[in-house]
């Protein structure tokens, strides 16, 4: 039996043992404390969850940017490839929320995967998207709003944006966000029940402008496509340019995963509830990129309200008000599904120790955690009442993109390499050293007993070779990703050094796919978690593909916005250096060996 006491256990030495050690699959504390959340959400919640968080108000705006000065005509393209490139994460998260269905989503898979360490940088950096994410959206509403009044200069002075002591400040957007709390408080079938009605009304604005602008495009010829320089006039450097910034309106599919506890019927209507929501937001934006260029040539689209100049041009400025009501539900939907999500890491970091235990409450009427919920809403109206968080978008990207990776690294992690040890958990430290000094003698002698049958079984240490090939071959894979998205994207490295680096980059990465590919696959992750649901295809290829993609995103965002996270991101250390490592719910817990019981499940699966 081995035995972690704080961060200086024997076997785990001191602080790298605090980074590396990962909890059970199955949430018992959880369950046992009375933490659990009410199961009620169906695949119909999950769609209309996932559409309205993943759709907000800028696609009505991201139409006119891109087209106009990335990608011309072929915007349609480019949000193809894009949505190609969010499947390959809403697939690595698929398998795992079936696996793992508990609230965190990432942070919970990275804690089971990958360690303590990751998992509370991924949950930090959540908290950090998901707030800049909804004040964003919420001083959304103010701009959108205006188009009913005949601009801003109309708007009513409770929709306004004073200057307070030199600063603009914009109550609309903190009462938006109170009232988004105060129905997120009330239970997550009712929530999501207005979360459903008000997508419906979004698509239906969606849907408005796909079928009358088809409509003017087929009167017209499609004016919009016949100019010189034809579908690429920017080339296809242009269309993956256009791709990368179309990639983040797929941003908000993961907030389904967050709400995997309440699932009815995870193993099925997770899978369903996250890949419909992509294909219809993927679908909903071409068809709106490929009729809003069609109409008007995207040299002459006005960037900041595309679609309803677009319709203007043709004389119908009565289109403007239906796109309006579009572009404000939106927000209120991508609102919703901003602080939907916050308040369940918040818990689940709670019910790890790594935050304090007022966020785990979980309310007994409304079964939803209401205290996490409330203080998620309070920090997101602040900002949105105080602050411009504009300049700040890319340090929304850096969560999104780092939870991306650490998920796609777990798929690889739980197919080669998953967790061969399990806990006892112990309730303090005192119970803890009692186990330890009572059965240390016997259960050393039936672990060794244990290691001796499986090695034995596994033909002399084969498994653990093939471990330590697998362990290695995905610290190299992540690495030569690394250097070769690097090097790719820096502009100030001589070519020389560049294409030295990529090739080095390129041949670790293939190396290690080589190595994946040809070893098999660890037998325990077919008894890992919850059997049965969705399983990722194409493993290692489509992981890797997936850590490649976000890993050149995350290193195309840019200094300012790295220097930005890095305040943040010391901030967590701290807090995680302070509190977090010390409090650990795994700090008095005791692992050993897990012992081959389920071998013949293993045997019964594969035949």
């Amino acid at each position: 039996m081995q035995k972690v006491n704080g961060c200086a256990g024997e076997c785990w030495s001191g602080f790298v043992g605090c980074l590396v050690r990962r909890k059970q699959v199955d949430p018992t504390v959880a369950k046992a404390e009375g933490f659990q959340l009410a199961k009620r959400l169906s695949v119909i919640d999950l769609i209309a969850i996932g559409v309205g968080a993943t759709i907000g108000a800028g696609v009505y705006i991201l139409v006119g940017t891109v087209a106009k000065e990335q990608t011309g005509p072929a915007i349609t393209i480019s949000f193809l490839i894009a949505g190609i490139a969010a499947g390959l994460s809403a697939l690595c998260y698929a398998e795992l929320a079936c696996r793992c269905p508990s609230a965190g989503s990432a942070y919970h898979y990275s804690y089971l995967c990958v360690g303590e360490g990751v998992a509370w940088l991924i949950g930090w950096s959540l908290i950090l998207e998901y707030s800049l994410g909804g004040a964003a959206v919420a001083r959304g509403i103010s701009p959108n709003m205006a188009l009913f009044f005949g601009g801003q200069d109309g708007l009513p002075a409770i929709l306004g944006r004073p200057t307070v002591l030199g600063i603009v400040v914009d109550p609309s957007a903190a009462i938006l966000v109170f009232v988004m709390t105060a129905l997120l408080c009330t239970g997550i079938k009712e929530s999501s029940l207005a979360q459903g009605v008000i997508t419906t009304i979004n698509v239906a604005a969606l849907l408005f402008i796909i079928v009358a602008g088809g409509y003017v495009g087929f009167k017209t010829q499609w004016a919009g496509y016949s100019i010189p320089g034809g579908y690429l006039p920017f080339g296809v450097n242009g269309v993956l340019a256009g791709s990368a910034t179309c990639f983040f309106s797929y941003v908000g599919f993961d907030a389904v995963t967050s709400t995997a506890e309440e699932v009815v019927n995870p193993q099925r209507d997770l899978p369903i509830g996250i890949g419909v929501s992509l294909l219809t937001c993927c679908v909903l934006y071409m068809l709106v990129a490929a009729v809003v260029i069609g109409l008007v040539p995207y040299s002459a689209l006005d960037p900041d309200t595309p679609i309803a100049s677009a319709f203007a041009s043709y004389g119908m400025n009565w289109a403007v008000y239906i796109v309006t009501i579009g572009a404000v539900t939106a927000l209120c939907a991508a609102l919703i599904g901003g602080i939907l999500p916050q308040p369940r890491i918040l818990m689940a970091m709670a019910r790890d120790g790594l935050l304090p235990s007022f966020f785990s409450d979980i309310n007994k009427t409304t079964h939803v955690p209401v205290k996490s919920t409330i203080a998620t809403g309070v920090f997101i109206a602040s900002l949105a009442f105080s602050m411009n968080v504009d300049q700040l978008a890319g340090m929304v990207s850096v969560g999104t993109l780092l939870a991306f990776t650490a998920v796609a690294v777990s798929i690889l992690i739980l197919r080669y390499i998953p967790p061969d040890i399990t806990i006892v958990q112990s309730p303090n430290t005192e119970s803890a050293d009692l186990v330890s000094s009572e059965f240390n003698n016997d259960i050393t002698d039936i672990c060794a007993e244990d290691r001796g049958a499986r090695y034995h079984t596994q033909k002399d240490g084969h498994e653990a070779r093939r471990r330590k090939m697998a362990a290695w071959s995905i610290v190299i894979v992540c690495v030569g990703v690394l250097v070769l998205a690097f090097a790719a994207s820096v502009k100030n490295i001589p070519i020389v050094p560049s294409f030295i680096l990529c090739g080095l980059g390129g041949a670790a990465i293939l190396s290690g796919l080589t190595v994946l590919t040809c070893i098999d696959q660890d037998d325990a992750r077919l008894t890992f978690g919850e059997t049965g649901g969705f399983v990722c295809p194409f493993v290692p290829f489509l992981p890797v593909a997936c850590i490649l993609v976000n890993t050149y995103l995350l290193i195309n965002l840019g200094v300012d916005t790295w220097i930005r996270v890095s305040v943040w991101l010391v901030i967590g250390v701290l807090v995680y250096l302070f509190y977090g490592r010390k409090h650990s719910l795994l700090v008095d817990a005791v692992y050993m060996p897990i012992v081959l019981e389920k071998e013949p499940e293993i045997h019964e699966i594969i035949s």
